[in-house]
């Protein structure tokens, strides 16, 4: 507002100047005399001013003139000029309009009309950076794999496009299954762009599928140090990783370097259920039972696992069932009502045969969430309680066909693992094992789902027990529970005995 009315009252200004400098002009006698070749011309002052504008204009009038006249004699002469310009400005437009409508075309993934408008581009356009880029991914697109890696080795002398190219060819090698070439690509190209958001990942994934956790580390840190990786997200891996490099060092039999990273991974991650087992077992053997048993009981809390359980049995091994059964009532409590709680204090209570409090801890478990576990602790109540070989060997028959419950699952494949590892060994994807129940079907290790849970401390099947089936009683007589202390032996057996001819029809 204030800036208007000052150009506002400027005008006025230079307005009133001119006003006042013509009729003072005009006022003023007198006469102005130009004499020339011999002649006299006598004007005015207004005159004269009025001639001095038109000679002014005249004299810009010959320049302008005289500049087109250059400019005739300079294209005659074949030099560039306005006319070579508008057919260059015209190529170029057109050119980017090539651009333009293959990388539209690339996003909608119309790899043909991606590499056709790509080829006229290059053509119309000195943008090498920009039409070998196009083309390479047009190619790459398409399946041209050929194509695609002379495209992006044509980018590579480039400065500016040295990184994209680089790019590109670890993508190939990686997709081609050459990890090893493909790793010390995305390296390079980590070296030119450490924020290359692409290629860590890239170099995080290929490093974690070759074990190389020092490696993996170093990436990790990168991409926490380029803010990234939101700083849960980076803390979870960074706690993967501790955990398996322990794995790795317990396979190499350097249990101190093994108990080391156990207990880094546990305090990254309390609830990582691999990591508190083997942190709680390091702690055990160091004679810190207290520590032990706060850290599966802070994970039991999260995630109730079996692995849990048979370690926090492992810090007392030689308690009895009683004393086993009362000191397990603090991990029960952390996560009461939870289907694995339920099965960890019927087991207990099997254990110590006590088989009416094994029934009222499963409740109903078995019949509304029938696994092969509770089926089985089942069974073994009922074989506790005297049942006849009949009801049993039902229950065992259902635990053979009924889910194993849950599972290491990938969310990445759903595909289901026996024991958690830091890379799914289906798919090769990190962190991503999930212990939930498989979203589908899965095939039935039949010896497997017929074992009761190692908590209890139940001995392994004898050989002789799982190689020949008993012969059942024509009239079973019942078995005072009292009286039944191999009772998960019997179950076993029968259990193995049923999965054999199950397996056999």
């Amino acid at each position: 507002m204030l800036w208007s009315i000052l150009k506002i009252l400027a005008f006025l200004a230079v307005a009133a100047a001119l006003a006042f400098g013509a009729s003072w002009i005009l006022a003023t006698p007198g006469e102005v005399i130009i004499a020339f070749g011999g002649r006299e011309f006598t004007l005015t002052p207004i005159g004269a001013i009025v001639g001095l504008v038109v000679l002014l204009v005249a004299v810009l009038v010959v320049l302008k003139l005289l500049g087109l006249l250059v400019a005739v004699i300079r294209f005659l002469l074949g030099d560039e000029t306005a006319i070579s310009r508008y057919f260059s400005r015209n190529r170029e437009r057109k050119g980017f309009s090539a651009y333009s409508d293959g990388m539209l075309a690339l996003a909608s993934g119309d790899s043909k009309g991606a590499l056709r408008k790509a080829q006229r581009a290059d053509k119309l356009l000195d943008r090498p950076e920009l039409t070998k880029l196009l083309t390479a991914q047009a190619a790459e697109l398409g399946g041209d794999r050929g194509k695609a890696f002379d495209a992006y080795k044509n980018l590579l002398p480039n400065d500016r496009t040295r990184a994209a190219g680089i790019e590109g060819l670890a993508r190939l090698k990686r997709d081609e299954g050459d990890n090893d070439t493909a790793m010390a690509l995305a390296k390079k190209a980590v070296a030119l762009r450490p924020d290359n958001e692409r290629m860590l990942r890239m170099l995080f994934e290929l490093q974690t599928r070759q074990r190389d956790w020092a490696g993996a580390r170093e990436t990790l840190n990168a991409a926490m140090h380029a803010r990234l990786l939101p700083r849960d997200v980076g803390t979870r891996r960074d706690a993967v990783l501790s955990l398996a490099d322990a794995q790795a060092a317990t396979a190499a039999g350097e249990q101190a370097r093994a108990d080391e990273a156990a207990n880094q991974a546990n305090r990254l991650a309390p609830t990582l259920i691999p990591a508190a087992v083997l942190a709680a077992r390091a702690q055990t053997r160091a004679g810190n039972k207290r520590k032990a048993t706060r850290i599966l009981t802070t994970a039991w809390a999260t995630a109730p696992h079996p692995d849990i359980a048979e370690a926090f049995a492992a810090i007392e091994p030689d308690e009895t069932p009683a004393q086993r059964r009362k000191r397990f009532a603090t991990l029960v409590s952390a996560a009461p009502g939870r289907a694995e709680s339920r099965m960890v204090e019927t087991a207990l209570a099997i254990k110590a045969e006590d088989f009416p409090g094994a029934r009222r801890s499963l409740g109903s478990l078995a019949e509304d969430e029938p696994t092969a576990r509770n089926l089985t602790l089942l069974a073994a109540i009922e074989r506790g309680q005297g049942a006849p070989d009949a009801v049993v060997s039902g229950w065992l028959a259902k635990a053979i066909t009924a889910s194993r419950g849950p599972r290491w699952v990938c969310t990445n494949c759903t595909g289901v693992q026996g024991a958690w590892t830091p890379v799914c060994e289906h798919c090769g994807a990190f962190d991503t094992l999930d212990w939930r129940t498989p979203p589908h079907a899965e095939d039935q290790d039949l010896a497997e789902a017929a074992m009761l849970p190692l908590v209890t401390g139940a001995p392994e099947v004898p050989p002789a027990a799982t190689t020949q089936a008993p012969e059942p009683e024509s009239k079973p007589e019942p078995k005072p529970a009292g009286r039944t202390p191999e009772v998960e032996d019997a179950v076993l057996a029968s259990a193995a005995d049923n999965a054999r001819a199950a397996g056999a029809g």
